[in-house]
């Protein structure tokens, strides 16, 4: 499953920069992805973590995690920072619908949850 809420936060990220660069051109499409990579990609590597540690003897433990869940939360805040001092054409709107979007993206697969 969370392998599957990564692609819902890709094609999330892909819809809103898509839709952002019809609207507001390629500093908004660019903006809207940067939003949404920002949060996807550090999950992604999170939820790699979490697989990975599902197949060790002990299986992933509380502190596997906590420590994930810290590590993601803190690269995800690095990225959106990172990403708005690099970007200098950045448009603040594209970026931050493009983040949202990609967190509250799992409540689709919440939603059709067979």
């Amino acid at each position: 499953m969370p392998f599957r809420i990564v692609r819902w936060q890709v094609a999330a990220t892909v819809l809103v920069a898509a839709l952002a660069g019809a609207i507001g051109g390629m500093a908004a499409a660019v903006s809207a992805a940067l939003g949404g990579l920002s949060c996807t990609l550090p999950n992604a590597l999170f939820a790699l973590r979490l697989a990975l540690a599902a197949t060790r003897p002990g299986g992933a433990t509380p502190v596997t995690f906590f420590t994930g869940e810290l590590v993601k939360v803190a690269s995800t805040v690095l990225l959106l920072f990172g990403s708005a001092w690099w970007y200098r054409e950045l448009s603040w709107l594209a970026f931050v619908v493009g983040a949202i979007v990609a967190l509250k993206s799992y409540f689709v697969v919440l939603l059709i949850r067979k």
